[in-house]
């Protein structure tokens, strides 16, 4: 559709198609790590699939910018999507086992022990959901948006960190153009915070497993408060290379974390249901980020825009620091 689109409105049905496989590939990915690896390497297994989700965007960003100059904008670029397809087409075919079962042991596990869920540690036992319940999508979207502490605080963490995303991909371009950069610093500086992002995960997801979720999620929002609060500051390069690296690092802190705090505190029977819809309020903070970042820049200046991420990020860590208990069992 991409390829041979007559006019736009067929590149926002593509796009609307492309929608629909995020929900139904990288979701899957997510609970199949979750459901292969078990509880004590959670953490590593989402900073190795986000690392290599991220680092593949950014290579085939490169690749197709190079495509695009030597061949033109379609179908070149297109192709390589389209090679990545039938990669990915055989792959699955011939190499990737169905989880379930995996999931069904867990959960047989769980229930035989009879073992209260973790939140029965925390100041909201009451609303932990029990192993032997079966819940409905309904329940389930609650517990997931207010009334279970862990998973109602990686929701608003997960909206905060990706608001901030998108407020990257709006504004910042706009905010170090300012400056009279050359385009090759705004582009090395916008290539620095999806970078460092990137590769922290293969540390900060293992760091989780051994160090617990919850700091790393309060650290590293606090983290993005202060990267925001630099790079609102600054007005040269160096102030804004220092300040986009530093959101980064936060950004790895807290991403594949999240995944896991999930992981831990959704049962088996219900865990794929608890990503979706994390996922929903995580990925919708790209629209808020948008939005948020737009009307503040319009109403007080990019600056502000800025500070107003800032602010944000800091009540997240402050929720997550009040509200969310630690999801990690073999945490110190």
């Amino acid at each position: 559709m991409l390829i041979f689109a007559p006019d736009w409105g067929w590149v926002v049905a593509a796009n609307v198609l492309l929608g629909i496989n995020q929900g139904l590939t990288w979701s899957t990915t997510v609970v199949m790590k979750i459901d292969l690896v078990g509880p004590d390497k959670r953490g590593l297994a989402m900073g190795l699939n986000e690392a290599a989700g991220y680092g593949a965007v950014a290579i085939t960003s490169l690749l197709a910018g190079q495509l695009a100059a030597s061949h033109g904008l379609r179908p070149a670029p297109f192709l390589l999507g389209a090679a990545y397809i039938a990669l990915g087409l055989t792959l699955s075919t011939l190499l990737v086992r169905e989880t379930r079962g995996h999931a069904a042991l867990e959960q047989h596990h769980r229930t035989s022990h009879l073992r209260p869920p973790r939140a029965a540690t925390g100041p909201s036992s009451r609303e932990a959901p029990s192993s032997r319940k079966a819940l409905s999508s309904r329940e389930v979207f609650a517990l997931s948006t207010w009334r279970e502490p862990a998973l109602a605080s990686a929701s608003q963490a997960g909206l905060v960190n990706n608001l901030n995303f998108g407020l990257a991909w709006g504004l910042f371009p706009l905010l170090f153009a300012t400056a009279d950069l050359s385009l090759g610093q705004i582009g090395l500086l916008f290539a620095l915070y999806p970078g460092v992002w990137g590769a922290g995960q293969l540390v900060t997801g293992a760091l989780s497993d051994r160090y617990g979720r919850k700091r790393l999620i309060t650290a590293g929002m606090v983290l993005q408060a202060a990267a925001l609060a630099v790079i609102a500051l600054a007005d040269t390069f160096p102030g804004w290379a220092a300040g986009t690296v530093l959101l980064g690092a936060g950004t790895a802190m807290v991403y594949p974390t999240l995944l896991a705090a999930i992981g831990d505190v959704a049962e088996p029977a219900w865990r794929g249901r608890a990503v979706g819809i994390y996922r929903l309020w995580r990925d919708l903070g790209y629209a808020f980020g948008a939005v948020v970042g737009g009307v503040v820049a319009d109403a007080a200046g990019l600056h502000a825009a800025v500070w107003a991420a800032a602010a944000l990020s800091a009540i997240s860590a402050l929720i997550v620091a009040t509200r969310m208990y630690e999801t990690h069992p073999t945490a110190p």
